[in-house]
C-alpha cells in the first residue's frame, strides 16, 4: 500500500510538475504574444507619423488639379504656364530627393522629416498668398523641395524601423498618405469651388499647412532610426529602439548584430559621401542590379501617366464630355475614392501574396485600363455611355496602381539597397520618379494637343505594357527576406531569377481577391 501511494504520488507529482510546465509555456507564448502586440502597435504609430509628409505630396497634387481652373481663371495664366505650374513640382523636387540622402545620413532619418516639413509649409504659405504667377512659383518651388525630402525619406525610416515579416505593410504607408491627400485635395476643390475664384484657390493651397501641425507633435513620439544610430556607433540606443520595435531580447542581439556586421564595412572604410556616389556611378554588377530595379520601378510608376490621370482628371472627364466644373470636380472624388480604398487592399496582402504578384495583377490592368479610356475617349466621347466608360477606366487605372505598383515601387527601393547605399540610392530612384513624373504633368496638355487625349492614352498603354516585361525580367521577389538578406540576393544571384513561377503566383491573388 505504501509502495502504491508512493507509486501513485509520484504520479501526481510527475502530472503536477507537468501541468506546471504547461502552464509555463502557456505563459511565456502569451507574453511574447503581448510583447508582440505592443511592438507592432508601436511600428504602427512610427509608420503613420513618418508618413504625415506624404499627406502634404498627395493634398498637392490632388488639390492642383481642381484649384489650377481657378488659378488660371484669376490670375490669367497661359496654358504653357499651368503645365509649367502643374509639372515643376516634380521636376524642383529632385533636389530636394538629391540632398536627402546626404542630409539623413548626416542629421538622421527624423529630423529630415522634420526639415522637409518646415520648407513645404513656407511654400503653401506663399502660394496661398502668392498675388501674381511669379510669386506662386517660389512657393511652388520651395513646396517641391520639400516634397523631395519627405517622399524620399519616409520608405527609408519605416523600411529600417519595421520588423522582417510586416516591412511590406509598414512600408507601403507613404503611398496610402499619398493617396489619402489626394483624396483630401479632390474634397477640398469640391467644398470651396462655390467662393469666388480669387480667394477659393488660396484657401485649397492653403488647407495643405495644416498637417504639419501633427508632423511637429510625431518629432515626439517616434525615434530615430537604429540603422542610423548603428552607422554613428550609437549602439546603446540602437538596443533600445530594436527593443520597441521587435517582439523579444534574442532577436534584437541578433538584428543588431546583423546591423552592426553590415554597417561595419560603413564604418571600417570610412566612406565618404564621395565614395558612395562613385560606387553608384561606377557599380558592382549586384549594385548595378540594385539600380536597374530601384530606379527603373520608380520611372515605371510615373511614365505609365499616373500624375496625368490624377492631376487632370477634369481635362479627361471634360473631352469625355462632362460639363460644368462642379460636376467634374464630383466626378474627381469619385476617383480619389477609389484610389485611397484599394491602396488599403494592398497593405494587406503586399507581405502575404508578395510584391511580385501584386506586381503583375497592377501593371497588367493598368494596360488594360489606359486602353480602353484610350478606346472610349477616340471612339465614344461627348455621350452618356462613354463618360460612364470614362469615369470606369479611369478609377480602373487608379485602383490597380494603387494595388501594386504605386506602394511597391517605394517598398522595393527602400528594401533592395545595401545600408552603405541606402540613402543616396533611395535618392536617386526618387529623383527618377520626381523627373518622370515632372516630364508627364507638363507635357500632357501639350502632346493631347496634338494627338488627342484618347491617342496620349494609347501611349501611356503601350508603356505600361513594357512595364509588365520590366517586372517579369528585373524584380525578385523580397517577400519574408531581411534586408540584408536582399542584399545578398543581388550579390550572389540573378534578381529576375525564378520570374516564372512566381507569375503562377497570380492565379492564386485572383482567387484571394
Amino acid at each position: 500500500m505504501g509502495i502504491q501511494e508512493n507509486g501513485n504520488g509520484g504520479v501526481l507529482k510527475y502530472n503536477r510538475m507537468d501541468s506546471d510546465g504547461m502552464e509555463e509555456d502557456v505563459a511565456v507564448l502569451c507574453e511574447e504574444k503581448r510583447n508582440d502586440m505592443s511592438s507592432r502597435k508601436y511600428v504602427l504609430v512610427c509608420a503613420i507619423f513618418a508618413s504625415l509628409n506624404s499627406v502634404l505630396l498627395g493634398y498637392d497634387v490632388g488639390v492642383m488639379s481642381g484649384a489650377i481652373i481657378f488659378i488660371q481663371q484669376d490670375l490669367k495664366i497661359t496654358e504653357v504656364q499651368e503645365e509649367v505650374l502643374v509639372g515643376i513640382l516634380s521636376i524642383v523636387s529632385l533636389l530636394g530627393s538629391l540632398a536627402g540622402g546626404r542630409t539623413s545620413d548626416a542629421i538622421g532619418r527624423k529630423w529630415t522629416m522634420a526639415f522637409a516639413a518646415i520648407v513645404f509649409q513656407s511654400g503653401a504659405l506663399i502660394m496661398s498668398l502668392a498675388p501674381d504667377f511669379k510669386v506662386l512659383m517660389i512657393g511652388r518651388f520651395l513646396a517641391g523641395i520639400g516634397i523631395g525630402f519627405g517622399v524620399m525619406i519616409a520608405p527609408v525610416y519605416i523600411a529600417e524601423i519595421s520588423p522582417t515579416v510586416a516591412r511590406g505593410s509598414f512600408t507601403s504607408f507613404p503611398e496610402i498618405f499619398i493617396n489619402l491627400g489626394i483624396l483630401l485635395g479632390y474634397v477640398s476643390n469640391y467644398a470651396f469651388s462655390g467662393l469666388s475664384s480669387h480667394i477659393n484657390w488660396r484657401v485649397m493651397l492653403g488647407v495643405g499647412i495644416l498637417p504639419s501641425v501633427f508632423i511637429g507633435i510625431a518629432l515626439f513620439v517616434i525615434p530615430e532610426s537604429p540603422r542610423w544610430l548603428v552607422m554613428k556607433n550609437r549602439i546603446d540606443e540602437a538596443r533600445l529602439v530594436l527593443l520597441k520595435t521587435n517582439e523579444n531580447a534574442n532577436e534584437v542581439e541578433e538584428r543588431l548584430a546583423e546591423i552592426q556586421q553590415a554597417a561595419g564595412h560603413v564604418n571600417a572604410e570610412k566612406y565618404e559621401e564621395k565614395a558612395v556616389w562613385r560606387e553608384l556611378l561606377n557599380p558592382s554588377p549586384g549594385v548595378r542590379r540594385m539600380l536597374i530595379t530601384g530606379c527603373g520601378i520608380q520611372c515605371f510608376q510615373q511614365v505609365t501617366g499616373i500624375d496625368a490621370t490624377v492631376y487632370y482628371s477634369p481635362t479627361i472627364f471634360k473631352d469625355a464630355g462632362i460639363k460644368g466644373n462642379t460636376q467634374l470636380l464630383a466626378a474627381t472624388v469619385a476617383v480619389g475614392f477609389t484610389k485611397t480604398i484599394f491602396i488599403l487592399i494592398a497593405i494587406f496582402l503586399i507581405d502575404k501574396v508578395g510584391r511580385k504578384p501584386l506586381l503583375y495583377v497592377s501593371t497588367i490592368g493598368m494596360t488594360t485600363c489606359l486602353f480602353g479610356l484610350g478606346l472610349t475617349l477616340s471612339l465614344l466621347g461627348n455621350g452618356s455611355v462613354g463618360i460612364k466608360l470614362a469615369i470606369l477606366c479611369v478609377c480602373g487605372n487608379v485602383a490597380f496602381f494603387s494595388v501594386g505598383i504605386g506602394p511597391i515601387c517605394w517598398v522595393l527601393t527602400s528594401e533592395i539597397f545595401p545600408l552603405r547605399l541606402r540613402a543616396q540610392a533611395s535618392a536617386l530612384g526618387a529623383v527618377g520618379s520626381r523627373v518622370s513624373s515632372g516630364v508627364v504633368a507638363m507635357s500632357f496638355l501639350s502632346v493631347s494637343r496634338i494627338i488627342t487625349v484618347g491617342g496620349t492614352f494609347f501611349v501611356f498603354a503601350a508603356i505600361s505594357a513594357l512595364s509588365v516585361a520590366f517586372v517579369h525580367k528585373c524584380v525578385p521577389e523580397t517577400k519574408g527576406k531581411s534586408l540584408e538578406e536582399i542584399e545578398m540576393m543581388f550579390q550572389n544571384d540573378r534578381p529576375q531569377q525564378g520570374g516564372e513561377l512566381e507569375l503562377e503566383d497570380v492565379k492564386h491573388l485572383m482567387q484571394t481577391q
